[in-house]
């Protein structure tokens, strides 16, 4: 149950927090601009979420709620907070650290299903040949968020190999 929302602007649009007493359940971008609102609950989380996009905060320090995740989802996700800022990895990478290299389509459905993209990184993930697959909120949103994570190497190109 959703008990606290925050609205702020981002670079990249208008971002809802919603969270749970359990912790953080969604980030989502907003096509709508909406004005900044930000309840008590929220503030420390949407603080770090502005840190991250002023290049000032490589990880994330909350409390998440995963309830109602299957198990693999969880898995994939605990893979992806340990996922080092401006590095990425391919879907077989993840499959084959999870030890099951004929993982990788249910590894790309477990990152499809992220509710909470930038806190648990989901943006890291590339395909094995290098270039950008797989987005919520497209292939454009996935590479600025790498360019914010790596802006030297990575600027308007799609791939990273």
């Amino acid at each position: 149950m959703t008990i606290a929302k925050a609205y702020f602007p981002s670079p990249f649009g208008t971002i809802l927090v919603k969270a749970s007493a359990l912790g953080i359940q969604s980030v989502q971008w907003l096509d709508e601009v909406r004005e900044r609102s930000v309840p008590t609950e929220l503030e420390d989380c949407v603080q770090q979420l502005e840190e991250y996009f002023e290049r000032k905060r490589a990880s994330f320090d909350l409390e998440l709620d995963w309830s109602g995740a299957g198990e693999f989802d969880k898995k994939v996700w605990t893979y992806l907070t340990t996922v080092p800022y401006g590095k990425t990895v391919s879907y077989s990478d993840i499959a084959q650290e999870l030890g099951d290299v004929k993982a990788v389509r249910a590894v790309g459905g477990a990152n499809a299903r992220n509710p909470i993209p930038i806190i648990i990184p989901c943006h890291r993930v590339i395909g094995k040949n290098g270039h950008l697959t797989g987005f919520a909120y497209g292939l454009d949103m996935k590479a600025k968020l790498l360019g914010l994570e790596r802006p030297l190497d990575f600027a308007e190109q799609t791939s990273l190999f």
